[in-house]
């Protein structure tokens, strides 16, 4: 393992840029912004504060698209920094807690809501000592990038969080505080099956406490990379959803990930505790992420 960029503010979300340069979002009260990393590690900038952006998910435009938890939207991002609203006021589909987004293989962009706001969760920044017997209602919606309409694809789920769409075009879903990933297979007239469970994540000789499925990546090789957050590891998943390894992260928070640049067979994992980006050989490239 090295550590590729480090001093970053509760990091999530990393999205490679063709370039080779890096995003990344910072959410702490003090960061709060999208930063932008060089391919060398080191060289920083800040695109956009919004207030606590989780998740990104790149375009093929080149526009970012951010589930923005704190001021509960969904904004589209200009590298520039110009920041757009595109959803989040409707009162059909209240955000409470927007956490990460996908395209589906059609352009239609999908977004996880955690289902429980924020200042619940976590009061000032500290988690609710009654987090396991909070009301959650996590939601999946799928949006008509060109159109802005929105639908809800799934509900009820408990702290919904990252989402992948896979190499057989199903949607994955993480549910964190039952540490469960969800398939669903997608149409193509953006309608998806029921819920079936793919995996489960937790170890349960690891580490107790908040632990679960956080961001997550698929492989070349068809495995389903997982950060799990709260018990400082990567799971990895085959394509029957058995584990294969766990592979281990300084920090127990590791939030997310993404694949390095073809060729280089790794991945770069961000993690909360340390407020770092590490990167891990794992031996394959990523699956291309649809746009």
């Amino acid at each position: 393992m090295t550590v590729f960029a480090k001093d970053l503010g509760f990091p999530e979300a990393p999205v490679l840029l063709p370039d080779g340069s890096h995003l990344v979002t910072e959410m702490t009260p003090e960061t709060g912004c999208i930063t932008w990393i060089s391919k060398d590690g080191n060289h920083r900038r800040m695109i956009a504060r919004t207030g606590r952006p989780n998740g990104l998910a790149r375009d093929r435009e080149g526009n970012v698209w951010v589930a923005e938890s704190l001021n509960r939207t969904l904004l589209r991002v200009n590298l520039n920094g110009s920041v757009e609203k595109i959803a989040g006021e409707d009162t059909l589909h209240p955000f409470l807690f927007p956490n990460d987004v996908a395209f589906a293989p059609d352009g239609c962009l999908y977004l996880t809501d955690s289902g429980v706001a924020m200042d619940v969760f976590a009061p000032n920044g500290t988690l609710n000592p009654d987090w396991e017997d909070l009301r959650y209602d996590g939601r999946v919606y799928c949006i008509d990038v060109k159109t802005r309409s929105m639908k809800t694809v799934d509900h009820g789920i408990r702290f919904t969080n990252g989402l992948a769409f896979g190499p057989d075009k199903s949607l994955y879903v993480a549910e964190t505080l039952t540490g469960a990933i969800y398939r669903y297979q997608w149409y193509e007239n953006n309608t998806v099956g029921p819920r079936t469970l793919f995996c489960n994540v937790i170890d349960p000789d690891g580490l107790q406490g908040i632990r679960g499925p956080d961001g997550m990546k698929f492989g070349a090789d068809g495995n389903l990379y997982v950060a799990v957050f709260g018990q400082a590891c990567i799971a990895v998943f085959s394509p029957a959803g058995d584990v294969i390894r766990r592979i281990t992260t300084d920090g127990i928070w590791p939030t997310n990930l993404h694949f390095g640049p073809p060729g280089e067979h790794t991945i770069y994992v961000t993690e909360a505790q340390t407020g770092t980006i590490q990167v891990f050989d794992v031996g394959t490239d990523g699956l291309p992420l649809y746009a």
